[in-house]
């Protein structure tokens, strides 16, 4: 059949999807609403926003099958985010979140625009994500021989174990792990991503060796070095040994040259989640903690965390080149290599890459390494002084000496048994999230229920600190008075 001859599309009676008709008007209304975005962050929220109830109504509707008003749709866009917990404000307190850095908001809408895929080669845009990668790993001072930009710290931790899994128990890619007894381990306080990593990786929980931590929340190298020639012993061979650089809960950071020469001892691969903490490793004032990172195989960092870049935006490096590939190559006939020359995503888990390391080396042009170290140290000055003044308080108990921004303290109420004081320091955090003006959440910290604090945004100021505690000894004695009251009613 001549190309003449081939049949002509039927005519579609809906239109495809076509250019915006209006888009300089748009972008005007879109940074109208992302400068006044901005100019909030400035400052704490007074309340927590209600929602509006035409917007409820609108957000129930069916699937709309024909074309709408452009800025009516971007209105209740905004209204929603505006109606969202946002981490953005100076008293979001409650997680470790990305505080939203400007510039990475302008690198977000670029990669979103050209919608570049780092799956294959993309050219210029390659030497751009290489660049990035050691910029981060000159920041925090580890020896990069590979690395890239993950959808975040799970599967950057995951991306780790798969490649110790076949450094451990070579070909298990083909084979599988049956007939393998490999383990992992980890101390009782990293991040659950460890878990669900040892899982994805077919190692089975039962894998997984929780040792136990010291009094600061460390992982107990003695523990470590015990289960190490238990499990040789007994026939397992080991994986991975996952220090935490920056505990979620705490902020701890594991013995990380202890744990590196256990590891060398043993020929077992280190793998540092400092997904959290390990951006402090370029300070001065925590810098001392991360002795000994440069000696893991692997350090996982999320930039969507004290970097302040958006979300999504990890990174996993490897101190030892060639290894991703060994343990995520392949060839298809659809992803031809030139020459030995493997495609990007030959050193990933992940295909359809986004360009997410576009925000953290434009940040980094901009801003300098300098200014982001400095932003890291008024968050960790920012810690000290909550703490101080935890400790001057006569109503409030400092549960966990604090070794980076993660403060866990909790109000304390005269005559509560612990169970009561666990009960109102929930409550307490409850209330003050509906207040609004300061964010935070409850925890649990040896056995005790606490209100934890974590400072990683850049827009809180010093001088706003106070706040927290003003907010928690109003609200809490609001509240013991509250307690007490059904408590005498009750008996």
């Amino acid at each position: 059949m001549t190309s003449s001859s081939l049949p002509h599309p039927s005519p579609s009676s809906v239109p495809p999807p076509s250019a915006l008709d209006d888009r300089a008007s748009v972008l005007k209304d879109l940074a109208h609403y992302l400068n006044a975005a901005w100019e909030s962050f400035d400052h704490p929220r007074t309340r927590e926003p209600e929602l509006d109830a035409g917007l409820l109504t609108r957000l129930s509707g069916a699937l709309p099958t024909q074309p709408g008003d452009i800025r009516a749709a971007l209105n209740d866009a905004v209204s929603v985010l505006e109606s969202s917990v946002s981490p953005s404000r100076p008293l979001f307190l409650a997680y470790i979140g990305s505080s939203g850095l400007e510039v990475g908001v302008l690198a977000s809408a670029l990669a979103a625009a050209y919608d570049a895929n780092l799956a294959t080669a993309a050219g210029a845009a390659d030497l751009l994500d290489e660049q990035a990668v050691r910029w981060i790993a000159d920041f925090v001072g580890f020896p990069m021989g590979e690395g890239h930009f993950t959808s975040g710290g799970q599967t950057s931790n995951l991306t780790a174990l798969l490649t110790a899994r076949e450094q451990a128990l070579p070909g298990v890619r083909k084979e599988g792990v049956a007939g393998y007894r490999g383990t992992v381990y980890c101390s009782d306080e990293a991040h659950h991503s460890i878990a669900r990593a040892v899982e994805a990786a077919g190692l089975g929980r039962q894998a997984l060796r929780s040792i136990a931590t010291d009094e600061q929340s460390r992982m107990r190298v003695d523990a470590l070095a015990e289960a190490l020639t238990r499990d040789r012993a007994e026939g397992y061979t080991p994986v991975a040994v996952v220090a935490t650089a920056g505990t979620t809960l705490t902020g701890a950071i594991d013995p990380l040259a202890a744990i590196a020469d256990v590891c060398e001892t043993e020929g077992v691969w280190m793998h540092v989640d400092g997904a959290y903490g390990v951006p402090a490793a370029g300070t001065s004032t925590a810098g001392h903690w991360f002795t000994g990172l440069d000696r893991a195989h692997s350090v996982t960092i999320d930039a969507h965390k004290w970097l302040g870049m958006q979300k999504s935006c990890s990174i996993i490096l490897l101190r030892e080149q060639g290894l991703l590939r060994t343990a995520f190559g392949h060839e298809e006939r659809y992803m031809l290599h030139e020459e030995d020359a493997g495609n990007p995503v030959d050193h990933t888990l992940e295909y359809s890459r986004p360009f997410r390391s576009l925000r953290l080396w434009l940040s980094m042009r901009v801003h300098g390494a300098e200014q982001f170290r400095a932003w890291i140290e008024k968050t960790l000055a920012n810690a000290v002084l909550l703490t101080e003044a935890v400790r001057a308080h006569d109503s409030f108990e400092l549960l966990h000496e604090p070794m980076l921004s993660t403060v866990c303290f909790r109000h304390v109420l005269p005559g509560m048994s612990d169970s009561d004081l666990d009960a109102h320091n929930e409550r307490l955090a409850r209330a003050m999230q509906a207040d609004g003006r300061v964010f935070l959440a409850p925890a649990i910290v040896d056995g005790n229920t606490c209100l934890r604090v974590c400072f990683v945004n850049f827009r809180t100021p010093p001088d706003v600190v106070k706040t927290v505690l003003d907010v928690a000894h109003e609200l809490g004695q609001r509240l013991g008075s509250y307690e007490d009251a059904i408590a005498e009613v009750v008996t």
